[in-house]
């Protein structure tokens, strides 16, 4: 039976957390929640609804992931998939086998859930976030020939191919360094359209101007880095 563990990256996120790791399917045999300095109940929260619960007191989405990675590495037996999904109950926890069907159907290496605009929910992202994903999909088509349309954080990924990115980025940039190094190493990808809902509290990154700010430089960065390799 194929070994999915699902990481997600929590900073307080009590209110939602609980439902997006009850709405996961039963084919997820470990939730990873990564408690990212939460000063609500998160932690608490996410303990009753079953996940094992880590703390990453350096701030920032990709410490998050690289907390929760250490720790699949560090347990005895290594998953087959990784799966990321936010905890703010944007995504649909229950399409997760819809995301990882590509992967045991087709063996492809790497899915994104696109949220695709049929599929989302009217103000669910943010002008800047619509217009950060066209430009950073354009460019990395521009550069690299590659189809991504959405740097959604709903994913997976065999672990085997995971552990060959080197992951590394500590904040901002995860997504977008990921779908890069998928390219640059010739990987097989594909999208799957996701729908997508208004999230429960306020975003970190796109519902501030420093936060949206600071994810573009971030995001334009590893495409610039990567563009003149």
């Amino acid at each position: 039976m194929t070994d999915i563990k699902v990481i997600i990256p929590a900073f307080n996120e009590a209110e939602s957390i609980a439902h997006v790791i009850n709405e996961l399917p039963k084919s997820v045999s470990e939730v990873i929640v990564v408690n990212n300095n939460s000063t609500d109940d998160t932690v608490k929260n996410a303990e009753i609804a079953g996940a094992t619960v880590l703390t990453e007191t350096k701030k920032g989405y990709g410490y998050a992931c690289l907390k929760g990675l250490d720790y699949v590495a560090s347990t005895s037996k290594q998953p087959d998939i990784i799966v990321f999904i936010d905890g703010d109950y944007s995504d649909y926890p229950e399409e997760l086998d819809k995301v990882v069907a590509p992967i045991l159907e087709n063996n492809i290496d790497f899915v994104v859930g696109a949220r695709t605009k049929g599929l989302r929910e009217e103000g669910s992202m943010t002008p800047q976030q619509i217009f950060g994903n066209w430009l950073a999909t354009f460019l990395m088509r521009l550069f690299f020939g590659a189809k991504f349309t959405d740097l959604g954080p709903f994913r997976a990924i065999k672990y085997e191919k995971l552990k060959e990115l080197n992951m590394e980025d500590k904040t901002y940039g995860w997504t977008v360094e990921m779908q890069l190094k998928v390219l640059k190493k010739k990987m097989t990808y594909t999208e799957v359209p996701v729908r997508y809902k208004r999230r429960i509290g306020i975003s970190k990154v796109s519902g501030t101007v420093k936060g949206s700010i600071f994810a573009g430089i971030k995001i334009l960065g590893w495409i610039f880095k990567y563009s003149i390799k």
